[in-house]
Parts: C-alpha cells; sequence; structure tokens
C-alpha cells in the first residue's frame, strides 16, 4: 500500500501564541507540479482584530526598550535562524526553490537580521537634527515610532521578503501584524517559531496567512493602525489601500518596485525612518544673567 503523507498544519501567530484561525478554515498550497504542501490557516477578519489588540499591547513596552536591547533581539532572530537553517532549505525547496536559490535566501535573511540590528542605535543620530531657530531655544527633530504598522508582505518569496519588511519595522521600535505569502507560506510560520525563542515580546510581531485579496480593507481601515506596507504592484489595491487608509490619515508605504535579493536597494536605513515620526521639541537657553539671579 501506498503510504499517505501526514501534511503538517501551519498555525498563525498572535500575541506570543500559536492558535488556529477562529473560523476554522484552511488552505493546502501547492508547489509547481501540484502537489499539496500543508495545511495553512485561512486568516479571517477576527485574527486580524485579536492581532492588532496584541501588537498595540506590545507597543508600549517595545518602543521604550533601549535601542541597543532592540539590537540585541534582532541579532538573536539571526542566531535561530542560522541555527534552523536546514529546515529552511527544505521548506523553501519544497516551495519549488532550487538549492542554490534556497541557501541564497536564507542568507540574505540571515544577513539582512544583523543589518538592520547594526541600525538600531544608529539611526537616530543619522536621521535626528539639531534645528537653527531665532530665538534663544534649543530645537531638535528626533525620530519615534510611528507605533503598529499593517504589512502585507511580498508574495513572490517565503522569507527574505517577509525578513525585508519586518526587520526594519522592528528596529525601529514598531509593533507589526503581518500577512505572509499567500502561495508560499512555509517559510513564514516557521519564522514564527524562530520569532517565539528569540527573546522577542509576545505581540511584537504578528503573523498571519491567508488570501490578501480578502484581507487587505481590514488591514488598512483599522482604525488602531498606524501605518501600511503594501508590497505588491495590484493597482487595485494600492487605490483601496489609500482611501482607507486616509480615515485615520494612516501612513501609507508601498514597497511594489523592490528587488529584495539586491544588497543596496533591498535594505537600508530608510526602511526605518519611513514608519517613523519626526518628534521636534523646544527648550529654552539659560542666559548667564538668568544663571547668576537664580544663585
Amino acid at each position: 500500500m501506498t503510504r499517505i503523507e501526514v501534511l503538517k498544519t501551519y498555525k498563525i501567530y498572535i500575541g506570543g501564541q500559536f492558535p488556529r484561525t477562529e473560523s476554522g478554515r484552511y488552505y493546502s498550497p501547492k508547489n509547481k507540479n501540484g502537489q499539496s504542501l500543508a495545511n495553512v490557516c485561512l486568516s479571517s477578519r477576527k485574527d486580524f482584530r485579536d492581532a492588532v489588540v496584541a501588537a498595540r499591547g506590545a507597543f508600549g513596552g517595545w518602543s521604550a526598550k533601549s535601542a541597543f536591547n532592540r539590537s540585541q533581539i534582532l541579532y538573536r532572530i539571526a542566531e535561530m535562524l542560522e541555527g534552523r537553517r536546514a529546515q529552511f532549505v527544505d521548506e523553501l525547496i519544497k516551495q519549488s526553490s532550487s538549492a542554490k536559490d534556497a541557501e541564497n535566501e536564507i542568507n540574505l535573511s540571515i544577513d539582512r537580521l544583523i543589518y538592520y540590528a547594526g541600525w538600531c542605535d544608529k539611526f537616530q543620530q543619522v536621521f535626528s537634527s539639531v534645528n537653527p531657530v531665532a530665538s534663544s531655544h534649543f530645537n531638535f527633530s528626533v525620530p519615534e515610532p510611528t507605533g503598529i504598522v499593517a504589512i502585507i508582505a511580498p508574495q513572490n518569496t517565503s522569507l527574505l521578503g517577509l525578513v525585508s519588511v519586518i526587520a526594519p519595522t522592528i528596529a525601529g521600535g514598531n509593533t507589526c501584524v503581518v500577512l505572509a505569502s499567500e502561495n508560499k507560506p512555509l517559510c513564514s510560520v516557521t519564522f514564527s517559531e524562530v520569532i517565539n525563542s528569540s527573546d522577542v515580546p509576545g505581540g511584537v510581531i504578528n503573523v498571519l496567512t491567508g488570501k490578501s485579496s480578502e484581507l487587505i480593507k481590514y488591514f488598512a481601515d483599522h482604525m488602531d493602525v498606524n501605518a501600511v506596507v503594501y508590497c505588491e504592484k495590484d493597482k487595485e489595491s494600492q487605490q483601496l489601500i489609500k482611501e482607507k487608509a486616509a480615515l485615520n490619515v494612516k501612513r501609507v508605504l508601498l514597497y511594489n518596485s523592490i528587488n529584495w535579493e539586491d544588497e543596496e536597494k533591498g535594505q537600508s536605513p530608510y526602511f526605518i525612518i519611513d514608519t517613523q515620526e519626526i518628534k521636534t521639541t523646544w527648550h529654552p537657553i539659560e542666559t548667564v544673567g538668568s544663571a547668576k539671579a537664580g544663585y
């Protein structure tokens, strides 16, 4: 008798836990030969709302961490990913990558995490400024995290695109809810397992699987989401996001023409600053006369 393979069930990742979708739905992505790869959760609007609640709950603690500590955690993710290299290569090959392309994708993903780990405690110095003003004040402009970022990850890669949009988002102190590739979701859920064992507080990164055509409108119009990242070229979806995002003036970032395999264009500290707000503060300059008067 021919043995029937027991396909793995890939769960979603919300608030540091691995629930099944509340809707009970699933789908079975296939490789280029038409073979089913796994049973994958088909996330619902309720799953997304739960993920936003988890992300909002984690935002205060994550944004308050020192930049150096966030750097340590991103580096730890890279370490854990390196340790599970063989599993990721196997999943990439199952999803129709060649062995060489799979090795290249995992190498780039690890290197990208280390790249952004290095930027965690440096981007503020680069993008902050002391502004000249006419009055007797110091005037400082400093980047601060915008809040919750809803991300629809690149659909043509399983791991590299996902890592490339998550890493700069959390490096800057934001939390995120990410919809993984619909047709290549295996590495995204396994990456959630890496996140779960890498000192990342629950809720900082939340990973959903399912159909972007179903969830995109919820990503764009949720009133507690502060920015939306969309990585595909579909014009109708881009327009929908822009219209829905206007309801609470979300920031909309369209990364629809980026080659994530390009080390020059696929990584940059500008991806960190894209999800930052610039806070400007004024501080009076104490004159010599007033200082003496104070004694």
